[in-house]
């Protein structure tokens, strides 16, 4: 009888987290159509709860909504999620963003977020590339007491402005993470 090692762990452990990840984030018939009633339903839930979003997303030249990010994790961690880019309004590509983390960590949450495109050059720089990691330049805005999104002078100047929002779960730590957004076609 073979003794599990620790790589045959931490296999198992990212094919578990891989396939948790990958329920309910619109895989299957009609992705496409799944992933566009979620972002409409995500960009809904903002200007609802969060007025002051409607201004923010007025001055963006383009919002990518990812209405459904699944993560887990326990010492090795991951998370996946589909959304849509959307300029004037219109979906133009499909998302995916992956994550991955090492660290102290332990649980699984949801929760969904919106990056916010302030200049035509980062949505330029985002749709050119091949794939594109969340970086230093993002800034986060954080909920106020008064219901709405705190976004000061700081951020609106920001080439991306992400929100983070509608988290359920817990997930307790701290590790290093990193965030790709591929384009795809669901």
């Amino acid at each position: 009888m073979n003794t599990p090692t620790r790589r045959t762990f931490l296999l198992g452990a990212g094919a578990t987290l891989t396939l948790t990840a990958a329920c309910g984030n619109g895989i299957g018939s009609d992705a496409a159509a799944k992933i566009d009633a979620r972002v409409d339903a995500t960009r809904d839930y903002l200007i609802s709860h969060y007025p002051g979003t409607r201004d923010l997303m007025n001055k963006a030249v383009g919002v990518l909504y990812m209405p459904l990010i699944t993560e887990a994790g326990f010492g090795v961690g991951g998370a996946y999620g589909r959304g849509a880019l959307r300029v004037g309004g219109a979906t133009v590509d499909y998302y995916s963003a992956t994550k991955a983390s090492f660290g102290f960590q332990i649980g699984a949450q949801q929760y969904a977020h919106a990056l916010f495109f302030m200049t035509p050059e980062a949505l330029a720089d985002f749709r050119a590339g091949p794939g594109w990691a969340a970086s230093a330049d993002m800034q986060y805005a954080v909920k106020d007491k008064g219901g709405n999104i705190g976004v000061s002078t700081t951020t609106e100047l920001a080439p991306v402005i992400a929100l983070v929002f509608g988290q359920t779960g817990l997930i307790a730590g701290a590790a290093l993470a990193g965030v790709k957004y591929t384009r795809i076609i669901p």
